[in-house]
């Protein structure tokens, strides 16, 4: 008759103090005739991994688990729980785990002694046939969470920092004068008149300059236009009739770029604290009972701009770098937003926001599209920058362990753990991790002024080095020393030979005894038929020396010269050396005879002889500084101006930046001035009052400019030759020179450019130089640090300025957005569509209804929309009611968003993510290891 088994039922754990909602879930099994569970044999059911069953010895004092076991079997699939058959007859099997009930398939699994766990048939009810698999109630599998709580537990918890961010988004359709005049000037033209821009004819594209200009945009639906002189060729083709064809319609990336008038949406990024939890092992440590460590913990921040005396790791200056500097996401993003170089900026460092992101032209004007639009913009940009801070941090933590019986360093953090029981503890280290939560929330839309502004660095002056030229100073070198002949080495090399069963052997070793090679087979034993060790093991020692060898040349390159049992007695051991390997070093013990003195392993010390490699490294290094030596030399022969020159490339390359903040404040003052001088709102009177109507209407203070890398300064393109000089060529040192200004040659206003020619691609050998490659290069030293942006395409670079100030002196141009001030919508762009500012061209168009915008803008022109927008925007920017809902997560705190991200409505959280950090704490978890398998139970 065969085994029985039955799912008795759930009770409560009923241990006080657990926390945990876990159960005990019984089975019975029912032995039949024939005597199938004996006495001291293990029987279990095979449960699969995949629940979370808890080890019943957790739970001492209670009595449905006395005797029961938990572990896991060597395929980990499953886990069997079971007990010792003590008594006979019917054995009842508990588990502890949560209460969550699904049928699955179990195995019933017995083993005696040492033999392998057998699959053992069953059934599940008296008279049915028996299979080795059986469905019958059990635990469900439960999804593991590896990082902590789920998010919702966590609402109501106060954001700990916030960022302000945001998406500029241009609004095509409006022909402004600012861009369209440059756009004329550019196709060859003359500078067309403000008047042309405004008007009836001016709304409606209907004067001839507009046409042309429409026709340079690839402009359509408007026939019969004509372009004016030296704008005909490129507006338009002859038609079928002979006269101008059809000018097709703007495309809105073009429109964008000509349009004065955009919206900026402001988005606000929360970071929340959320659980901490325990990350991957960093360490382990085994105390033997009643055995006591020491661990020190030295935790190091590695910051990626090493300064050291050689500067050879000097790191370009870029925003990643300067992150690591940090131990929080929330203040690497702020230092991110403030170096990210296509980032606008503004230099009011008071309620600014940082970072805003210049997105794809909107052509839609409605409040839905365009939030939307830019909180896809803003999800894409913030969760990358995210993700690459906080893996900058994850870098940035380092934590390095000691164990040591005694220490003197008292700033270093130092634990004493101690054994206190008869057993063998084992610990590993694991770091403390974060858990961050970072929200995004839309808190407003403005809209913005948009202009370019020319060649906006060119009133902005150079900091100038002050560097004095020495008169020469030659000095001696040392010479390399010729390095000594490579010979013959000896090296000691200690490592142990361990106790390890052979695959044959049935009992543990006796290791009291003698163990001797058992003629005929490659094991070890000690006369019993059923315990073996494993006989041979390969060792690798290590080289003395890059290229050493095992030697060929020693009859016998290993030798034994001491073994010694693991507990320092002397021991017995014969054994043959056999090289495996002579590159490698790798050779192999055969043991012949060895006593282990009722230690695990013997330590063994030989003696390694090693042949050196055919050619000496330190013979290259060796020539290396020689062929240095010379070139220095040489360079001592040069003239004192020479050395000037090359310290004057390092001291340029290390001076100190200006802060970023006053870099930004100065470019905001340059375009500005640059703005009320290009406007001339009084014909060359009173800026002033120009500049006071502008801030009025716009708010200044927040004034935002692109300047992006490929903003470069235009000209006539041209090939560099001989004669060719750089913005700050190395110019001729003149010893006796009398100048009236005090400070002639001695000043240097930026890094230096050197003409040079370089072999043409074809050129097979000098002799076959056809024109040399004349490039303007920059000279380096091997001490500077490494050049900044720009470097290589010519730019003007400021010695104490960042990457930002110096694409600000290069660009051709800077767009900027003057966001307009809250209530003031209606009138600014009344101002704006005035002859003296913008002009009113193409604002009699109709406007393109588009899904998602109010039925209001059917059947109605651009301007109109415009002014139906701005109304809009007023009334809302107003509205002190949406200035709470921004402000609620201050007041309410988190509030978990259902999918993480969902298109943005005006003023509601719309993106959500989870950042885990680490920290510089790490803590010992008792841990411990099947012996058999080597697995953790």
């Amino acid at each position: 008759m065969t085994l029985v088994v039955t799912f008795t039922g759930r009770t409560p754990l009923g241990t006080a103090g657990t926390g945990l909602p876990h159960q005990i879930w019984s089975y019975s099994v029912q032995p039949g005739f024939g005597s199938e569970l004996r006495l001291g044999q293990r029987v279990a059911l095979a449960l699969p991994a995949d629940a979370d069953v808890r080890d019943p010895r957790l739970f001492p004092g209670v009595p449905a688990l006395e005797g029961m076991f938990l572990e896991p079997d060597g395929g980990l699939s499953r886990v069997h729980a079971g007990r010792v058959i003590t008594t006979p007859g019917p054995q009842t099997l508990a588990v502890v785990a949560p209460p969550a009930q699904q049928a699955r398939e179990l195995f019933l699994v017995t083993r005696s002694g040492s033999a392998p766990w057998t699959v053992t048939p069953f059934a599940t009810a008296p008279g049915e046939d028996a299979a080795n698999t059986q469905t019958l109630p059990a635990p469900a599998p439960v999804p593991r969470v590896p990082h902590g709580r789920p998010v919702t537990d966590f609402g109501g918890t106060l954001p700990y920092a916030s960022e302000l961010f945001g998406v500029y988004q241009p609004l095509p359709g409006w022909l402004g004068y600012s861009a369209g005049s440059r756009l004329a000037v550019a196709a060859g033209g003359a500078r067309p008149s403000r008047e042309l821009f405004t008007g009836e004819a001016a709304r409606a594209l209907d004067a001839a300059g507009l046409a042309g200009l429409a026709g340079l945009l690839g402009s359509a639906g408007l026939p019969g236009l004509a372009a004016p002189p030296g704008l005909a060729a490129l507006a338009a083709t002859s038609g079928p009739d002979g006269g101008p064809a059809p000018l097709a319609l703007p495309q809105p990336p073009t429109e964008g770029i000509l349009s004065p008038v955009g919206l900026v949406d402001l988005f606000r990024e929360y970071f929340f604290e959320f659980d901490t939890f325990l990350g991957a092992p960093v360490g382990h440590l085994w105390l033997s009972p009643g055995g006591t460590v020491e661990v020190v913990e030295t935790a190091t921040r590695r910051t990626l701009v090493e300064r050291t005396a050689e500067q050879s790791e000097e790191s370009v200056s870029r925003a990643e770098e300067n992150l690591t500097d940090q131990t929080d996401v929330a203040d690497a993003v702020k230092e991110d937003n403030a170096n990210e170089t296509s980032l606008g900026v503004t230099a009011n460092a008071g309620a600014s926001y940082v970072g805003i992101v210049h997105g794809d032209v909107s052509t839609s004007y409605s409040t839905k599209n365009t939030t939307n639009k830019s909180s896809e913009v803003t999800h894409k940009h913030s969760r990358t920058q995210s993700t690459k801070v906080s893996s900058e941090i994850h870098r940035n933590f380092k934590t390095t362990f000691k164990t040591v019986t005694e220490t003197t360093d008292t700033s270093s953090r130092r634990y004493v753990v101690q054994n206190t029981t008869d057993r063998l503890v084992n610990y590993e280290l694991r770091r403390k991790m974060r858990k961050v939560g970072v929200q995004v929330q839309h808190i407003g839309t403005q809209m913005s002024w948009q202009v370019f502004v020319g060649d906006p660095g060119r009133g902005l002056g150079l900091g100038e080095l002050l560097h004095v030229v020495e008169a020469p100073d030659l000095t001696s070198l040392k010479k390399p020393v010729p390095p000594e002949p490579l010979g013959l080495t000896q090296t000691t090399y200690t490592d142990i030979y361990p106790v390890q069963q052979h695959p044959d052997s049935r009992n543990g070793p006796h290791l009291s005894e003698d163990w001797t090679l058992q003629q005929g087979f490659d094991r070890l034993w000690h006369g019993h038929s059923d315990e073996y060790l494993v006989a041979h093991f390969d060792y690798t020692p290590v080289a003395p020396g890059p290229g050493y060898t095992l030697s060929t040349k020693v009859e016998k390159p290993v030798r034994l010269k001491e073994a010694k049992a693991g507990n320092g007695s002397g021991t017995k051991f014969l054994a043959d050396y056999e090289v495996v390997d002579h590159r490698s070093g790798q050779f192999r013990v055969n043991c012949k005879l060895v006593n282990f003195a009722n230690s695990n392993y013997v330590s063994l010390t030989f003696l390694v002889y090693w042949d050196p490699p055919a050619e000496n490294p330190a013979q290259d290094a060796y020539e290396r500084e020689l062929a240095e030596y010379r070139k220095e030399v040489a360079k001592l022969q040069r003239t004192a101006y020479t050395r000037a020159v090359r310290e004057r490339v390092e001291l340029v390359s290390k001076v100190r930046r200006r802060p970023a903040e006053e870099l930004r404040k100065e470019e905001r003052q340059s375009v500005f001035a640059n703005l009320i001088s290009q406007l001339d709102l009084f014909h060359g009177s009173s800026p002033h009052l120009g500049s006071e109507l502008i801030r009025q209407m716009f708010d200044v203070d927040r004034m935002l400019y692109f300047v992006a890398p490929d903003f470069w300064r235009p000209g006539a393109a041209s090939t560099a030759g001989e004669r060719s000089r750089g913005r700050v060529p190395v110019a001729p040192y003149e010893w006796d020179r009398i100048d009236s200004d005090p400070l002639a040659g001695a000043t240097v206003p930026s890094h230096y450019s050197h003409t040079a020619a370089n072999n043409p691609p074809e050129a097979a050998h000098p002799v076959n130089l056809r024109k040399p490659e004349w490039r303007i290069n920059y000279p380096l030293t091997e001490n500077a640090q490494t050049a900044p942006m720009g470097s290589s395409l010519g730019w003007l670079i400021q010695a104490d300025g960042d990457e930002r100030r110096n694409e600000f002196l290069n660009s051709a141009w800077v767009k900027a957005v003057l966001p307009i001030r809250p209530g003031h919508e209606v009138a600014a762009l009344g101002w704006l569509m005035g002859a003296h500012v913008e002009g009113e061209a193409a604002l009699g168009k109709p406007y393109t209804w588009q899904t998602g915008d109010p039925d209001a803008y059917r059947g109605k022109t651009i301007g109109e929309v415009l002014e139906l927008r701005a109304r809009e925007l007023q009334e809302k920017n107003t509205d002190v009611a949406n200035t709470l809902r921004s402000e609620r997560v201050f007041e309410t705190g988190f509030d978990p968003l259902d999918g993480g991200f969902r298109p943005a409505e005006p003023y509601q959280v719309f993106d959500q993510w989870v950042e885990v950090l680490p920290t510089d704490q790490v803590v010992a978890v008792e841990v411990e290891y099947d012996p058999r398998t080597g697995q953790q139970r």
